[in-house]
């Protein structure tokens, strides 16, 4: 006996969620003319492969693509939209249709005609950050040419979790076919970071001349003023220093407090030929540090290809993948600094990686 679609995934639902068998769903649905030979071999199939699918060889298959279906997957995709913070990726999808994870993509796809893009992180911007961001980045364009970058060495620090952090793979969005990222809202295609669970913290330095080695932060150390100075920066500068040949450089670091403490500033202008000091560096600017923007995302994703239990364990998964690291990623990331100082300023300071591809 051949379902209707709708009929599978009533059939499905009821067997699962009330333990229907084949006699009672003949009983609730007198006019469905269901035989209890058929409806007993869909249930067997629903209990074995948890699935409303043919398998292979069973038949020629009938299309999941219905009215009833592509309607239920636009509803649900649909409901996004006024929810820029949440999403709902295929897998949930099928989980809250019974409608199997291909025909889903060719609903999607072929019917609905969505294309699908990947979210990315984002700092919270007010109207003054913005602007300062905008005239900063065009300061920045005009000070450093694209010659005068190989030469810049950029900082940061970054905690990493023992907990695996969410898989940005999955967060997703669905647009109409034809659609650009300049053409969506930011806030549909950003999210919000979070912080959590057991940690460390690491420091690192990256220029097109090479980068540093890894610098742990001490376990349950603040990094205030005092810690970055005596500790970070004596660490970094000396390797700075040797990796430039003892010649010209410049010296980035974001806006932390301790980065833009007095005395700090103090020990830059003795200790280095030259730094962006924070009166230059745009404020909640990590989309414009290539630390930030890139090698700790290429890092984080090499770190977690393996289940980390401890901190010990944590600790040397990080120091195993930066010595593994590509410098031709490095450089790379770099290169793209002056781009994205350019979309800020076209951008008005406000977001601008959902534009980037």
């Amino acid at each position: 006996m051949v379902f209707s679609a709708e009929d599978r995934i009533l059939i499905k639902c009821l067997r699962e969620q009330k333990g229907y068998g084949a006699k009672r769903l003949i009983l609730e649905f007198p006019n469905k003319n269901w035989s209890l030979g058929g409806l007993k071999s869909l249930l067997n199939k629903i209990d074995t492969y948890r699935s409303i699918e043919r398998r292979s060889g069973s038949g020629r298959p009938k299309t999941a693509r219905t009215e009833h279906n592509i309607a239920a997957v636009e509803e649900l995709i649909l409901s996004q939209e006024d929810k820029p913070q949440t999403h709902r990726t295929q897998r949930q999808i099928v989980r809250d249709t019974g409608i199997s994870r291909t025909s889903v993509q060719r609903i999607i796809k072929n019917d609905l005609r969505l294309k699908c893009f990947k979210k990315k992180r984002a700092q919270e911007l007010t109207d003054a950050n913005k602007l300062t961001r905008m005239v900063r980045a065009r300061q920045l364009l005009k000070k450093y040419s694209a010659t005068v970058v190989n030469f810049i060495w950029f900082t940061d620090e970054k905690v990493f979790t023992v907990a695996r952090p969410s898989n940005s793979q999955n967060d997703r969005l669905y647009a109409a076919v034809g659609s650009t990222k300049n053409q969506l809202p930011a806030a549909r295609l950003l999210r919000t970071r979070s912080h959590f669970s057991q940690s460390v913290m690491v420091s690192v330095g990256v220029s097109v001349l090479g980068s540093t080695s890894l610098h742990f932060v001490e376990p349950g150390v603040k990094v205030n003023g005092e810690y970055y100075r005596n500790i970070l920066l004596q660490e970094l500068l000396p390797e700075i220093r040797e990796l430039s040949g003892n010649e010209f450089f410049t010296f980035q670091q974001d806006s932390a407090p301790a980065h833009r403490a007095r005395d700090t500033i103090l020990l830059l202008e003795r200790e280095t030929p030259d730094f962006i000091p924070p009166t230059l560096w745009p404020p909640n600017s990590p989309d414009l540090n290539p630390v930030d923007y890139s090698i700790w995302d290429i890092l984080q994703q090499r770190v977690y290809r393996k289940v980390i239990t401890s901190v010990q364990q944590l600790r040397e998964r990080i120091a195993e993948e930066w010595d593994r690291l590509d410098h031709a990623l490095i450089v790379s990331s770099i290169q793209q600094w002056r781009r994205r100082l350019k979309l800020c300023v076209a951008a008005k300071g406000g977001h601008f990686e959902h534009q980037l591809g």
